[in-house]
């Protein structure tokens, strides 16, 4: 076979497999409908239009994802990490660099978890989102840190050895100001007594994007259960104040 045909029927078996794929998950779903939050979809359509269900449907998704993998009755942060959140490479050597820089358990686990929000529900302000998420499960101190990393990202501090990302400026371009809400959370942040708990997080996330790094959540474990309070309900069971956005990484695409 020429090498042209090979290449051609390589991508005729890749469309294929997505095809079969896709036609898998529509059977899965049954005649459900899975209508988006207008979260999902903002930007993409004006809001105010609202979201259209697709026309002659009418049984909407009012329960988990069949197109996703199952969750068990009372997951644990593992679980999430396993069956919800995106790559979460970053993370572990995040941690791992905090772990052999020999900072507190309370950094380690604050740089295992200050990105879940990016990897598992909402990128923007993403570090109050992740802060939310595990506020009813650790220490005071490490959520704090977590909702202030996102913040003190874009502030550079030479004493701490913290120099701003090249990567932002590759993001955001060399004239990108910080949005007053933001410099203001930044002098609130730069005067609290957990400053350099939060300022550790930066630290250690600056320099934790080997793609070919190998990490596994095992690594931490024992710092897991030290320091996250697992309820026993499973997380989004529990009743606590975080437990409904724990649901909707469980269910994201539930009608109510």
């Amino acid at each position: 076979m020429a090498p042209d045909e090979s290449g051609a029927k390589r991508s005729v078996d890749v469309v294929s497999e997505a095809d079969r794929l896709e036609a898998e998950a529509a059977a899965a779903l049954e005649d459900q409908t899975v209508l988006k939050s207008v979260l999902y979809v903002s930007g993409e359509i004006d809001p105010r239009g609202g979201v259209a269900a697709p026309a002659g449907r009418r049984r909407f998704l009012i329960g988990e994802d069949p197109r996703l993998p199952a969750m068990p009755e009372a997951p644990t942060i593992a679980d999430f990490f396993a069956l919800r959140f995106g790559p979460s490479s970053h993370l572990l050597q995040s941690a791992r660099r905090a772990r052999k820089a020999g900072c507190d358990e309370k950094v380690v686990l604050a740089c295992l978890l200050h990105d879940i929000a990016v990897i598992g529900f909402i990128r923007a302000d993403h570090g109050f989102w992740a802060a939310q998420l595990v506020e009813p499960y650790v220490d005071p101190e490490i959520a704090w840190a977590i909702r202030m990393h996102q913040v003190l990202r874009f502030f550079p501090d030479d004493e701490a050895g913290y120099e701003y990302p090249q990567m932002y400026v590759d993001f955001f371009g060399e004239d990108f100001e910080p949005p007053r809400w933001l410099v203001a959370e930044y002098e609130r942040a730069r005067k609290h007594r957990w400053y350099m708990t939060a300022r550790q997080i930066t630290l250690n996330d600056e320099y934790s994007f080997d793609p070919n790094a190998v990490v596994s959540l095992d690594e931490f474990v024992d710092v897991i259960g030290r320091n996250f309070r697992q309820p026993e309900e499973g997380l989004g069971f529990d009743g606590s104040p975080a437990a409904h956005m724990w649901r909707t990484i469980i269910a994201p695409t539930r009608f109510l």
